[in-house]
């Protein structure tokens, strides 16, 4: 009688193991099958943040392996489906040696890793020190594109220009850092100082 009772807690002991044995290979199959190409597919559908950073900083470099740029930010949302990124606060900082850098600050920017632009947006504020062959310049507008590669930065709203002692208004603008020229587009207005009595 004894020995029939250990071979029934035997067969027992066998049949739950069995049970356990095959809920595992279950599971492991059904886990193969959602994260396989044929099963329910990537978590993040559509345009979704994959990451966010709070105060970044990050620095673009240049062909040559020099820094070409900085950008800093209170906020950056990183969307992979087009690869760009929002930014919140953002401040654009030049670093070629070769001219006087520009700083830009605005409220908001949107940057094309793809497109290599950043577009600029909401009280957006552009400075630029004065050189030995450049007087110094603040340009203020609402919405402005900056081309990092060529150092261009342009706009097609109104914008309040300061160069020297000088003010310019007008609608559209294209500033090549580079070439250290400014060109304004449509009508504008620009109001030189008196000239100091002697």
């Amino acid at each position: 009688m004894a020995q029939y009772k250990r071979t029934a807690h035997r067969g027992k002991l066998l049949a739950l193991m069995l049970s356990a044995l095959f809920l595992a290979f279950g599971s492991f199959w059904l886990l193969q099958i959602m994260s396989s190409d044929g099963g329910v597919g990537p978590v993040n559908v559509g345009n979704d943040p994959d990451y966010i950073v709070e105060n970044f900083s990050f620095v673009r470099m240049a062909e040559t392996g020099k820094p070409r740029y900085v950008i800093s930010g209170e906020r950056l949302t990183h969307r992979p489906a087009d690869n760009s990124s929002v930014i919140d606060k953002p401040v654009v900082q030049g670093l070629n040696t070769e001219h006087p850098p520009m700083t830009m600050t605005a409220q908001h920017a949107l940057v094309s890793q793809n497109q290599n632009q950043v577009d600029l947006s909401g009280d957006v504020d552009i400075q630029r020190p004065g050189a030995a062959n450049a007087r110094p310049l603040r340009v203020r507008t609402e919405a402005l594109t900056f081309l990092p590669d060529e150092d261009i930065a342009k706009t097609d709203r109104a914008i309040e220009m300061k160069v020297g002692t000088a003010t310019a208004h007008g609608v559209g603008m294209v500033a090549n850092n580079a070439t250290q020229q400014v060109e304004l587009g449509g009508r504008g207005k620009i109001v030189f100082p008196p000239r100091s009595a002697r």
